[in-house]
């Protein structure tokens, strides 16, 4: 199995030689990425009309609770077995404009906490879903052609933000809401003239209570 891994990342290291372009393309990639999936994260709360526990809220509040989960439960595997990264475990691994990381390559925490955040917002809209594990899957993918990881560690990383989610969306969904609830009462008179200079029709005149 190890060589299985060794022998794609291996593949998918090397595609990067002789390829300038695409490596400037990719180096762009890596370095908004994952803000811009924050960013998308943190949006779903914003488009949500002040005053209502919409799904978009509860597709925020849990993809971050995922995420959190996620990353938490990959603290606990990294210690029970450490795995090196690939270019301290070979010497023809490359490094592709990333700094070296030290930290035990399996599982990856941006494949975990990405497929975390994607999966929780595909549980409540398939469309905006698909989206978001499309930016996951890249994020993914990307980890291991700029050397950092192994095919392994993102697919394992990807259940396990895959299994964060569901677990929080099973189990978690109704404290979720009270917690929607309460941040509501503090973004809502932030986010109310907003929506109002928008010439939102129906805002409620009292906020969540």
């Amino acid at each position: 199995m190890a060589l299985i891994d060794w022998t794609a990342f291996h593949f998918l290291n090397d595609l990067l030689i002789g390829h300038a372009l695409i490596g400037d393309e990719l180096e762009d990639f890596t370095f908004w990425s994952v803000p811009a999936l924050a960013a998308a994260t943190v949006g779903l709360w914003l488009v949500s009309r002040p005053g209502a526990v919409s799904r978009w809220r509860l597709a925020a509040a849990s993809a971050v609770a995922s995420a959190g989960l996620a990353l938490l439960t990959n603290q606990v595997i990294s210690h029970i077995w450490h795995r090196a990264r690939p270019t301290e475990a070979h010497a023809d691994a490359h490094l592709w404009f990333v700094h070296a990381s030290h930290d035990p390559s399996f599982p990856s925490d941006h494949a975990a906490a990405s497929f975390a955040i994607a999966v929780s917002v595909l549980l409540v809209s398939r469309r905006a879903g698909a989206a978001f594990l499309v930016a996951a899957a890249a994020i993914s993918v990307t980890r291991v052609l700029v050397g950092l990881h192994y095919p392994g560690d993102v697919l394992g990383g990807a259940l396990v933000g895959t299994a964060a989610a569901l677990a929080v969306h099973h189990l978690a969904r109704r404290p979720l809401g009270g917690v929607v609830r309460a941040l509501g009462r503090v973004t809502d008179p932030l986010l109310a003239p907003v929506w109002r200079l928008g010439g939102s029709r129906g805002y409620p005149k009292r906020p969540l209570t």
